[in-house]
């Protein structure tokens, strides 16, 4: 387990924290429809942190090529009809160019700013020159209004319970997630990110945003500098 991370509940749980059981029944929402509509018809979509596939699965059905990435086998073990690539993101090197690149997941927001800037390195270095990456940030209180929670209709509760600050703008957050049968809790660190220190550190990587997806800015397309 990584340092700051920690993760609770029945099954595997990662590296950071994430269990794997319980990403398997959290349900699919409308990113797949956003990825769709932001990118050609067919691409290939380089897929960082894929977990069990929530999203890989729906990508696959639309008509898109995959490429899922994600450091925990037991993740990988769950995700079927994509080609598979155990690895951290931010060491990645598959030596090719993909039309799409997604970095999903709130995943920019790292803790660890050296991982972060790994991590968008890796978005530039796979993605080609005419293509883009697509990220997901957090939304704008996700740190704040704490603590609260969220009755999803599919019959769980989701309970954010605290942000505490750990130093050089880093924040230990702690989630429940509670079903009928079983609950997983998440502690994990992550670091609140501007929209203007979001843009400082995509173009640190070479990267300018586009536009962003949605009207909270949560979703937002990338792409090369000078393109």
């Amino acid at each position: 387990m990584r340092a700051g991370y920690e993760g609770t509940g029945p099954g595997a749980i990662t590296p950071d924290g994430c269990a794997v059981e319980l990403y398997a029944r959290l349900p699919v929402r409308d990113e797949p429809d956003i990825i769709s509509a932001a990118v050609p018809a067919e691409a290939h979509i380089l897929e960082l942190g894929c977990g069990v596939g929530r999203m890989t699965h729906p990508l696959l059905e639309r008509g898109f090529t995959v490429t899922a990435v994600d450091e925990s086998a037991e993740m990988l073990e769950r995700v079927r009809g994509a080609r598979t690539i155990c690895s951290p993101i931010e060491t990645l090197s598959l030596g090719e160019k993909v039309d799409v690149v997604m970095l999903a997941s709130f995943l920019v927001h790292a803790g660890d700013i050296e991982a972060r800037r790994g991590m968008l390195d890796v978005c530039r270095s796979h993605v080609a020159d005419d293509g883009c990456v697509l990220i997901q940030r957090e939304g704008e209180d996700y740190h704040t209004n704490l603590p609260r929670e969220r009755h999803d209709p599919s019959g769980f509760t989701v309970r954010m319970l605290s942000a505490e600050p750990v130093g050089d703008g880093v924040n230990s957050v702690r989630a429940e997630y509670v079903f009928p049968d079983a609950i997983w809790t998440q502690t994990f660190l992550a670091r609140p990110l501007t929209k203007e220190q979001f843009e400082e550190a995509l173009a640190e990587a070479g990267l300018k945003v586009d536009r962003y997806l949605t009207e909270d800015g949560i979703w937002v397309r990338a792409v090369p500098v000078g393109a």
